[in-house]
């Protein structure tokens, strides 16, 4: 029994990824950059402090917290291309299970976890739990016995 259809939605879910681990990388590694440059830092802090609608403590509040604010962006970025390599590997290990239709069962259980590490609700996530379901409810078609010959000829 072939499982191309297993196959191909594990390697388009693969590819969508890879775009998106290198797309993560890149928007952490940008964004650590702005935060850390100290111009446009004193111009939002000034901005800040000069809004009349904050009280000098708001202000100091938020002027603190825009201080903490790159390495939380950095952690949590980087905390994310980190789930989504995993997402990747599990996905790579579903792949090479279901090929030449060895082990169905544990292809489908490593893309459902796939794609809850891809995101519960993503493209990749759904492409995913498709090729789960196709993995676990796809059957092999059964084999005529001899005794199943003789009644099918009568």
């Amino acid at each position: 029994m072939s499982r191309t259809g297993e196959i191909v939605l594990g390697v388009i879910s693969a590819v969508f990824t890879i775009i998106a681990i290198i797309g993560v990388s890149f928007l952490v590694v940008s964004g650590s950059a702005a935060f850390q440059d100290e111009a446009i830092n004193a111009e939002i802090q000034q901005e800040i402090l000069n809004d009349p609608s904050l009280t000098g403590q708001d202000a100091e509040m938020v002027v603190q917290f825009l201080d903490v604010l790159p390495g939380m962006f950095s952690t949590f970025g980087w905390g994310f291309v980190v789930v989504l390599v995993i997402s990747l590997v599990l996905n790579i290990v579903g792949i090479v299970a279901v090929m030449k239709n060895r082990k169905p069962k544990l292809a489908g259980v490593m893309f459902i976890l796939a794609g809850l590490f891809a995101g519960i609700i993503s493209l990749t996530s759904i492409l995913l739990y498709i090729a789960a379901i196709m993995c676990f409810v796809r059957k092999a078609p059964a084999q005529l016995t001899d005794q199943d010959e003789y009644y099918k000829s009568v």
